[in-house]
């Protein structure tokens, strides 16, 4: 007959388990209590390097009452790793103040002036490549030229960044060595080129493809653009048609765009590029005390009406819209006055229509920035300048195409967006214009350090795709072939 009772070898087996569970749990329960007790001093906390440091400054300042959203003054969140950030938490200051003492490294090649001030018809002495800044600013044609202008003034930035800075701050600075900069910059004034060089006169050779063709060789003659592929270097290509004739050879590089309307996804994307703003054409509206019933315009457009591509919005809208008493949709330029009317025009009015023209982008959505005058964009394949970091929906109103040209759908919903809705946003609009203003020398978070700041959040990619594209060349001696690397003939 089988032994009920079990061996003595299990029985103590069983009692040496529960022993070891017993001494575990009493140090589990201990650690808690540590843990607890500890997280019940906040100074004990490094807040510096948290990522909830602004609530956490907020409580360890008794001020455990979040303030109205209206009254905090616009911070970007710094994620680029290359700016130091030192911590401020006063209830009448910002919460974040920005010190850059570390900033994004660029080294700019020495193009000949033919490049970029040549075309501003700026004559160098001697040998010089660049104007002395200290001395004359070479003048940017206005007009319409301005609205794709960012070459101009981040050329200027990085020439100045060696310069004491009265601003206190700074995005990016020019490196002399190569092998010491984060990105490769490449001077190139490419939208100016084609506004003035694309259409040639009879009997004359296109100077804007010449340029190009002159850029790819020079670009694939050298040791920077050899040892990466092109895969750092930065390109502007502004003007939707600038580049047209090059960006086929140089698309491994980081292109600065407005919008990738005529880009394939292949040779520019959201994941490489850098989509920057224009520089607005209407004045900015300085000291804005306007009210919602102090602007008599419901909703305000004047431009171009019949447009290629996506254009057919614009008119679909045109025939919803232009008996709205309180709505002005009509043919504008910026002949005959056409920018101080436009000013008039969004200044005084409580929404401003951006429509996608030829492109998913226009310079539209600026101006209604700098007017105050509340977005509403009607653009289904639009990107927007660092919405890695700004929610435009605090400001903006978004509708999409098929909507809009429902019958009275867009009238509708304006007409519901009430007075309180609206001053929200016009209090944000006034808080963020400076990220879409270019001016020289560049201040703290506008439109010239904010695309500084996007290129910086780029270069840990770059160096990720550099870094992996060396992973053998220790052991076989030679680098593996680079799938991107450019051909010895381009043309």
């Amino acid at each position: 007959m089988a032994e009920r009772n079990p061996p003595f070898g299990s029985i103590i087996c069983r009692s040496s388990l529960f022993f070891v569970f017993t001494i575990a749990s009493f140090f589990f329960i201990f650690s808690w209590f540590s843990v607890l007790h500890s997280t019940s001093h906040p100074h004990s906390i490094d807040l510096s390097s948290s990522p909830n440091s602004r609530l956490f400054a907020v409580i360890d300042n008794k001020n455990t009452q979040p303030r109205n959203q209206d009254d905090i003054q616009p911070s970007v969140p710094n994620m680029s790793g290359s700016v130091n950030c030192k911590e401020e938490a006063p209830q009448d200051k910002e919460f974040m103040k920005c010190n850059p003492n570390r900033v994004v490294k660029v080294f700019m090649y020495d193009l000949p002036p033919e490049f970029h001030f040549g075309l501003l018809d700026w004559k160098p002495e001697g040998n010089g490549v660049w104007p002395d800044l200290k001395t004359k600013i070479p003048d940017y044609p206005g007009g319409l030229n301005l609205q794709h202008s960012i070459e101009y003034w981040l050329t200027l930035d990085l020439l100045s960044s060696t310069f004491p800075d009265s601003t206190g701050t700074r995005s990016a600075v020019r490196m002399h060595n190569s092998s010491e900069a984060d990105v490769i910059f490449v001077p190139f004034f490419s939208s100016l080129s084609y506004n003035r060089y694309s259409k040639p006169q009879p009997h004359e050779k296109n100077r804007n493809y010449l340029l190009q063709e002159k850029l790819v060789k020079f670009l694939a003659a050298q040791e920077e653009w050899k040892r990466s592929g092109g895969r750092d270097h930065i390109i502007m290509a502004h003007h939707p048609n600038s580049m047209l004739d090059a960006r086929m050879k140089l698309w491994p590089a980081m292109f600065i765009l407005s919008d990738f309307g005529r880009y394939p996804p292949t040779i520019a994307n959201v994941q490489k590029d850098v989509i920057a703003p224009y520089k607005h054409i209407i004045r900015t509206f300085v000291n804005d005390s306007s009210s919602f019933d102090d602007r008599p315009t419901l909703l305000y457009f004047q431009g171009a009406i019949y447009r290629k591509d996506g254009g057919y919005v614009r008119q679909e809208l045109f025939y919803l819209l232009k008996d709205e008493k309180d709505v002005h949709f009509s043919f504008g330029s910026v002949n005959k006055g056409g920018i101080n009317k436009a000013s008039k025009g969004m200044h005084s009015s409580k929404f401003c229509l951006n429509i996608a023209g030829d492109t998913p982008s226009s310079n539209r959505l600026f101006d209604a920035i700098a007017s105050h005058c509340v977005p509403v964009i009607i653009s289904d394949q639009i990107e927007l300048p660092y919405e890695d970091v700004l929610d435009y929906s605090e400001f903006c109103i978004f509708v999409p195409a098929s909507d809009a040209v429902k019958e009275n759908y867009l009238i509708k919903l304006i007409r519901s967006i009430k007075k309180e809705k609206w001053t929200r946003m016009w209090k944000r609009l006034k808080q963020v214009e400076k990220f879409f203003e270019f001016q020289y020398p560049s201040h703290e978070d506008d439109a010239v350090q904010m695309i500084w700041q996007t290129v910086a959040r780029k270069v840990p990619s770059i160096r990720l795709e550099l870094h992996k594209s060396k992973r053998f060349s220790q052991h076989t001696g030679r680098r593996k072939r680079d799938p991107i690397a450019v051909p010895r003939n381009f043309w």
